[in-house]
């Protein structure tokens, strides 16, 4: 083996991906999944840290990888300062920002974490973020909301939307920014973005309350009810945020996070998991119908992926809505480790210099 293995980390919502590579052969992958009763234990994602890492190691151990060999850890950026696009050491100023985060807390922010402890256990190792969930590129128009106090902000799934974005600008014998692209990153979380010629100039806060609900994610509310639930004396500011994030979207209408369960029960007959399906799906094909205005029409595809674009039942529901618009290609699960391995494998061959984080 002439070059050190890279050991790719991508905490999600509701799993933790690992992934080991040599030079750009995948030698290791697994998809570590954290069920709702798991995670409920841990007040924050902060408390998670230790819970993910343990398990990280243990995986590693049982399928015989070395620790030693590994050289490179790049884990999944969390939401830290909006930065550009591009490849981050972890430093002391990053630390600080995963550990108090600036825009809220994501399962993201424990990519850098994770990645930088376990490099502290191996001589020369060193770790990297890369494409982390703050990439920012949208145009100005896009940050303004009716409120100057609440400006759009971007938080979406960068690394994935941008990965399978150039997978199908190369399928096409294309380079990605010729193309005017709608990406739908359909997880844990649900992000919808317009990308013009290379930048997400749009995209829904996949986080914070905006778009699509998800798995966990209440999406967009009424202002209104959601203002009158703040002030009726009986949940607190942590319950809200709970309900934004955590504890909405198929969690809320549902009791799971499993959105292969939902899909299991709708085809089995369960009136109410087709209807909230059916309503997630609705929501997504309206985004995309939303984003195509800011593209104003010149759409050259609409891509959907994630692990949510397994389903086909769902996916046929938004081809329906929005295939008038442009050709829909599915490209199911995420895109994402190799991604994340390939940043690492540029860094180790100095073939691209890794910014600094301040």
């Amino acid at each position: 083996m002439s070059e050190k293995r890279i050991l790719a980390i991508n905490p999600g919502s509701t799993s933790t991906k690992i992934a080991v590579y040599e030079g750009t052969k995948n030698v290791f992958l697994k998809t570590l999944r954290h069920s709702a009763d798991e995670l409920k234990p841990f007040s924050n994602i902060a408390g998670q840290f230790q819970f993910r890492k343990e398990i990280i190691m243990s995986e590693l151990k049982n399928a015989g990888i070395e620790v030693e060999s590994i050289g490179i850890i790049v884990g999944r950026g969390g939401l830290v300062k909006p930065i550009p696009s591009g490849v981050y050491e972890v430093n002391d100023a990053l630390v600080n920002d995963l550990i108090h985060p600036v825009l809220g807390e994501h399962a993201s922010n424990l990519g850098g974490l994770i990645a930088l402890d376990i490099a502290k256990t191996i001589s020369g190792a060193r770790a990297f973020i890369a494409d982390p969930v703050v990439v920012d590129e949208l145009q100005d128009v896009a940050r303004v909301s009716g409120q100057p106090e609440m400006p759009r902000l971007s938080i979406f799934h960068a690394l994935n939307q941008k990965a399978i974005a150039r997978t199908h600008a190369r399928s096409l014998n294309r380079k990605y920014d010729e193309l005017n692209l709608i990406v739908a990153h359909l997880g844990g979380g649900i992000s919808v973005g317009a990308h013009l010629r290379g930048k997400v100039v749009d995209v829904n806060n996949a986080l914070d309350g905006e778009g699509p609900f998800s798995p966990e994610r209440s999406g967009t509310l009424p202002a209104g009810l959601l203002a009158k639930i703040c002030f009726s004396g009986k949940v607190t500011l942590e319950e809200v945020k709970k309900m934004i994030t955590g504890q909405g979207g198929l969690v809320a209408h549902l009791q799971t996070n499993s959105a292969y369960d939902v899909e299991m029960s709708a085809r089995n007959g369960d009136e109410k998991a087709k209807l909230i399906q059916d309503a997630m799906a609705y929501q997504v094909g309206k985004e995309i119908g939303s984003l195509a205005t800011v593209l104003k029409g010149q759409v050259d595809g609409i891509l959907l992926t994630g692990g949510i674009a397994h389903n086909s039942e769902l996916v046929n529901y938004i081809k329906e809505m929005v295939s008038f618009i442009a050709p829909v290609t599915v490209y199911p699960g995420e895109d994402e480790m190799e991604a994340l391995a390939m940043n690492g494998l540029m860094i180790m061959r100095g073939e691209v210099k890794p910014l600094v984080y301040v």
